[in-house]
């Protein structure tokens, strides 16, 4: 028997789903903070950090187990809820990284091919389904490319379908990984399963400098991290007069000049004082006259991100 033959393993079928009737699942993804998929545990109990071999829309995959064994409502599955083949074994284990190995392989030939054939294209990522039924090549380019010799040339190098797959400067990031500039591993390649909308109007909320250098991120869109704090912002400007507005405060009426959501402070300075007359307010201590423009009155002007 071949290793390909050895390794094949017979289409998973779908489970049927029951309205209304809970079924078990576990949560399984198949890259280091990539999206969880649910799959059917075939009576089995798993583990977390457990890996299995899967049946996939891109063919036989082997993935690692992310959320043990629960039950959930057929409606939040998005069907075919297909089973898992088998745990994986210790030769599918060796298989995955002798897979691992193969790309590094296939990388260099295609960056050559790639410019034997003068396309502008940058490879960031070359991935072998483990069935290796697909090779898939991850590419960002600034224009449209037409990569159909390519294509070829490959198909007939590695004899099995070639997939050319163009992704964005968020995804490149998220794959080629890296420390952001708090000292951290990028929140994409560490973490996050998919990527999170933000705009601009988030770190206006949050006092951050507009400097676009100071809130991007290694790819150059806004960080993902202006969303985490974003629900607490929103709730506390809701409470917290805004700069410019008319406050009644013990000591008469004045301006706000500075507003501290966060701690629900506000500096104002007094009406019919000296311009210096500046004092410190707990948010309970004044009462809203009139608002003025906040963060959040403001268009995001477009420059939402997802």
């Amino acid at each position: 028997m071949t290793d390909k033959k050895k390794n094949q393993a017979a289409p998973a079928e779908g489970v049927e789903l029951t309205p209304g009737v809970p079924v078990e699942i576990v949560g399984i993804n198949f890259r280091e903070a990539g999206k969880i998929y649910y799959f059917s545990p075939s009576g089995k109990s798993l583990s977390v950090g457990e890996r299995v071999i899967v049946d996939t829309a891109r063919g036989v995959e082997i993935g690692t187990v992310k959320i043990a064994n629960k039950t959930v409502d057929p409606s939040d599955i998005i069907p075919p809820l297909k089973k898992i083949i088998r745990v994986a074994t210790e030769d599918d284990l060796e298989r995955d990284a002798r897979n691992r190995e193969l790309e590094l392989d296939a990388a260099l030939i295609c960056k050559k091919k790639i410019a034997a054939h003068g396309l502008e294209m940058s490879l960031v990522e070359v991935e072998y389904t483990f069935d290796n039924s697909k090779l898939i090549f991850y590419f960002t380019c600034e224009s449209r490319v037409d990569f159909r010799e390519l294509v070829k040339d490959l198909a007939s190098t590695f004899h099995t379908r070639i997939e050319l797959r163009q992704i964005g400067i968020r995804d490149e990031a998220k794959m080629m990984g890296g420390l952001a500039v708090c000292g951290r591993k990028y929140c994409c390649s560490g973490f996050l399963s998919d990527f999170v909308q933000v705009s601009i109007k988030m770190a206006k909320e949050q006092n951050f400098s507009l400097n676009s250098a100071k809130v991007s991120g290694a790819c150059g869109r806004l960080m993902c991290c202006l969303r985490y704090e974003h629900e607490v912002y929103e709730e506390a400007w809701r409470r917290t007069p805004s700069v410019g507005s008319t406050v009644s405060t013990p000591d008469g009426e004045g301006t706000v000049i500075e507003a501290k959501p966060l701690m629900e402070e506000v500096r104002v300075r007094l009406n019919g004082t000296d311009k210096d007359t500046v004092r410190i307010y707990a948010c309970r201590e004044v009462k809203l006259l009139r608002r003025g423009k906040s963060a959040n009155d403001e268009d995001e002007d477009g420059e939402g991100e997802e």
